[in-house]
């Protein structure tokens, strides 16, 4: 039987090589932020007091590690066109993800969450589970509203479907079945965020992440869900 959608599994790298450059980026990583934290006298503070001013160096800091080893993924092993290797492309159908991200925050964890509530109503209390963004918005003023905004709206999403679809879920299906793929993608993706209550939360919509990557075999559809669903998260706790 004919595939129905676009295939993504014909990467040109291998499931090896991308989890080295992720793990090399998150360790090359590492020490620029702690300068960024230096330079700013917050050198050992906890992430929840930093203002956004360093909030936002260190995620850009981040980013721009793991931007770095998508482009030297794509040129050692891929074809070295970096959009075509990382199906970074946007189509008009694309912009179904915006609802789609909206619906995910508002309709599709909460059904997810509601029945885990319901059996442990401390641990996944509403305001826990909104916690990280409520700090985020509290710490933000003036200018830095829009600063944030456009770290958590916007850049998050292009540089996350970048490197946890566009490299890894592709490398992984070179390996898997697409659909093991999707799954250890979308788990891969809920771990790396570091938060136990929200793993539940962000596993579901890495599905639904990874689901748009691999029907429409590119990453604009899932960019912009993640834009929908970011920018309604920070809606929620303004």
């Amino acid at each position: 039987m004919a595939r129905s959608h676009p295939a993504t599994n014909a990467t040109r790298f291998s499931l090896g090589v991308v989890m080295l450059a992720w793990l090399a980026a998150y360790v090359a990583a590492l020490p620029l932020q702690s300068l960024v934290l230096g330079l700013s006298g917050h050198s050992g503070e906890s992430s929840d007091l930093w203002p956004t001013s360093v909030t936002a160096l260190s995620a850009v800091t981040l980013w721009f590690a793991f931007i770095v080893a998508t482009v030297v993924v794509s040129r050692r092993f891929g074809s070295g066109r970096f959009a075509d290797d990382l199906r970074l492309a946007f189509r008009p159908i694309d912009m179904i993800g915006l609802p789609l991200g909206v619906v995910s925050q508002l309709a599709l964890v909460p059904a997810l969450y509601w029945p885990l509530r319901r059996l442990w109503p401390e641990t996944f209390a509403t305001d826990r589970l909104s916690e990280r963004a409520q700090e985020l918005w509290d710490r933000a003023e003036g200018r830095w509203v829009v600063v944030l905004v456009l770290i958590v709206a916007v850049g998050a999403p292009v540089v996350e479907e970048i490197v946890y679809r566009g490299m890894i879920q592709q490398a992984l299906q070179s390996r898997l079945n697409e659909v093991v793929a999707l799954v250890a993608a979308a788990a891969f993706f809920a771990f790396v965020h570091l938060q136990a209550i929200e793993f539940p939360g962000l596993f579901l919509f890495g599905l639904v992440l990874g689901i748009c990557f691999m029907r429409t075999g590119r990453l604009g559809m899932g960019i912009l869900a993640h834009v929908g669903f970011n920018a309604v998260g920070l809606m929620l706790v303004a």
